[in-house]
Formats: structure tokens, sequence, C-alpha cells
């Protein structure tokens, strides 16, 4: 006999990937328990993009969910230096109280009952964050449950990816944004981005081919605008950045302005990369229906956690658009290891692996997934705790 929670979870999985769950009779696995913890952790300098201005710091929301049988997982989310203890809120009075009592098993169920449960007040946006948190600490129960790391739990295809580092770079005069980049490459990363948008769009397109010259011809490049631009101002800059031979531009424009997306891409044949603002599922097929994008760079970080990376991804990949990842580089890992067909893996300039027992593990362009059960991200308790803002526990 298959239990209920594990017939729904093969289900959810599209049937992708039986053979990574054994079919073995369980009983319910009541949640009992939530602690999440708000922290702020200060980066080493000023990092500054063309719309969210200076970040100091980023913020790190972790949670860990216990169960009635003794275990436990532990999932996070992050914002760039804002919006935390509204997340911590959401989390503490609505999602908590909601999960408890409920069986932690039926991770997927779990994912759509939350989604619906402050649909009203909190489509995407907080509500994205708060469930994503949430639905991680779901998934690394699971996968310690079962013995099961997450690149298998994703598919099983792999245990590497391609990895690119990506800064936040847009203050960074030009001889320190090309000692960046060429420093990215001597990491093992296998290619880089750059932030662009400057008022000035003459600057831009000089940084663009200072770099493509100081990373040499070949070397995969990518450009981020952060939205910055209306569609008439972003024709005009991917046509200047042709020459560069760009892997992709990302988020010129609005992510909101679908259409918008479409109209660039024809008009100039560039490589369109978007995802990272894009919370729901429903926003995702919008994207992807109307958009002309090459790449999707959902964040597990805010579109629901795992079970909603893995939607997005499986819908960009059913489309011929290549998965790629936002953010969260020690999670995403795992998660484009395993898709049969996946893309890049960004490297984040808000480090949260470096508060890990397991920073990232890059060579020669291509990353490691941790090969243990649940996500393999374990975070330094040490190194938090002195950073921490506020606690919450519902039991």
């Amino acid at each position: 006999m298959v239990s209920a929670a594990r017939q729904r979870r093969r289900a959810a999985s599209g049937g992708c990937h039986p053979d990574t769950l054994e079919e073995t009779e369980s009983t319910m696995i009541a949640i009992t328990e939530i602690d999440a913890q708000l922290h702020a952790v200060p980066l080493p300098e000023t990092l500054s993009d063309a719309k969210h201005g200076d970040h100091t710091h980023f913020e790190l929301i972790v949670a860990r969910i216990g169960f009635s049988d003794g275990s436990a997982g532990t999932g996070y989310c992050y914002t760039g230096g804002r919006g935390g203890h509204a997340i911590l809120a959401m989390i503490e009075h609505d999602l908590a109280p909601f999960l408890l009592g409920r069986d932690g098993s039926a991770v997927e169920h779990l994912h759509d009952d939350m989604q619906w449960h402050v649909h009203y007040v909190g489509r995407g946006g907080i509500a994205g964050f708060a469930i994503s948190a949430l639905d991680i600490a779901l998934w690394d129960a699971r996968g310690r449950r079962d013995g099961l790391p997450l690149w298998r739990m994703a598919g099983g295809a792999g245990t590497r990816c391609r990895a690119y580092c990506g800064g936040i770079d847009l203050n960074f005069p030009l001889p320190k944004l090309l000692d960046s980049v060429k420093g990215y490459l001597e990491r093992g990363a296998g290619g880089v981005k750059i932030k662009v948008g400057r008022a000035d769009m003459d600057e831009d397109v000089a940084r663009v081919l200072a770099v493509r010259q100081a990373i040499g011809p070949e070397a995969p490049f990518m450009v981020d605008a952060n939205y910055a631009l209306d569609v008439d101002r972003a024709i005009a800059a991917a046509k200047a950045f042709a020459p560069a031979g760009l892997t992709w531009f990302e988020e010129p424009i609005i992510p909101d302005d679908y259409d918008g997306f479409a109209r660039i891409a024809e008009a100039t044949e560039m490589p369109l990369a978007m995802g990272e603002n894009l919370h729901t599922i429903h926003e995702v097929e919008q994207a992807v229906a109307r958009s002309r994008l090459t790449y999707l760079q959902p964040d597990a970080g805010n579109c629901g956690g795992i079970t909603g990376w893995l939607r997005a991804a499986r819908l960009a990949a059913d489309h011929g658009i290549v998965p790629c990842s936002h953010g969260m580089q020690e999670l995403h890992v795992s998660l484009l290891s395993g898709l049969p067909r996946s893309g890049w893996l960004e490297v984040h300039s808000f480090p949260i692996d470096a508060y890990t027992t397991r920073p990232l593990v890059m060579e020669d362009g291509m990353a490691q997934a941790p090969d243990v059960p649940g996500t393999g991200v374990i975070f330094d308790e040490a190194r938090l705790e002195p950073l921490r803002q506020r606690r919450v526990r519902v039991a």
C-alpha cells in the first residue's frame, strides 16, 4: 500500500522521478512546532544597482519545523535589506498557526493550502517569501526522512551544473569592475554578469565593451538592468551591447510588462532573461506565454520555495525556455543539477552560503551539489547568532 501522502507526492512530481520515492506505508507526520528567526547580515561594502539602490546588508529569515516523529527541517528566504519583519510576522501570525497539526509529509498540498490561506491579502509579495521559507523546510525534512539529497528529489539528472558569478556592481569604478570580473573567473566561475542601467547609456556601453575585452571573446557574459529602462531605451541598449556577444540581457524593463519583453526580443533578437520578481506560478505562466524569453530565473526564496521553483522551471523547460536561478546558490545548485534540462546557476553577491557549514563548491565553470539527505543547507549557528534581530516560536 502507498500512503495518501506519498500518492500526493508522486502526483505533484508529475511522475518524473518515482524511483526516488520509496513506496512504503507511513502514518501522518504532524507538524508540532515552527521556530523562525530574522537576521541582518552586513555586507563588506555597499553594493548598488539601478533600482534597488544601495545595499548595506541583507536579511536572512530562517524557519525550522519540527514534527511528531522527531524529525525536523530547515528552510529560509532572504531580502535585500527591507521587509524581513513583515515576512516574520506573516509566518508567526498567519502561516505557522495554520500549519500546526497538519501532515508535514504532504509538502505540495501544504504549499497550495498556504497560498490560498493568505491569497486575498498576500498573493505573491511578502507571502511568496514567507511560504518559501516554510516550503523549503518541509522539503528538507522530507529528504532527511527519506534519505534523499535535494538533487535527487528534484529529478536526479546529475550532481553538477554550470555556474556564473553576478555582481551588484553598478557603482564600481571601471578598474574595480574589471578586477572583479577577472576574479570571478579565477574562482572557477564559468561566466560573469555585471549591472547596467546608468543614467548615461554611453557609460553602460563602454563598461560592457571593456568587460568583454578583459574576459576574452569566449567567456559567457550577461548584463542585468534591474528594470531601469523602458522598452524603447532597452531596444537601443540591446543594439548597442550587441558587439559584446552577450549570453543574455536580464530584466531590461519592469517584469510585469510581459509584452514589452516580446517587443524587445523581436526588435533585437537579444536573448532575454527574467524571473526573480515572478512570485506566483500564474505570473510565470504569463511570462512563458508572452515574453519571448530565452532564460527563466525563478528564485526559491520568493516564488513559493522548492515546490514553486520546480513548477516554474518545469513549465519553462516544457516551452523551450532554459531554467536558471537567482540568488541562494547553496540551494539552487541542487535544483539545477537535478533537472534533466537546466541552464545557469547564479552565484550571488549576497553570500548566504558563507553562513553555512558548506559554502558553494565551484570549479572549472561548474558547481557541485551537496550529496546529503535534505537540502544540504546547514546554517552555522555560531556565526548567525550575533546577527539575529528577532525570534518567534509557535507550538
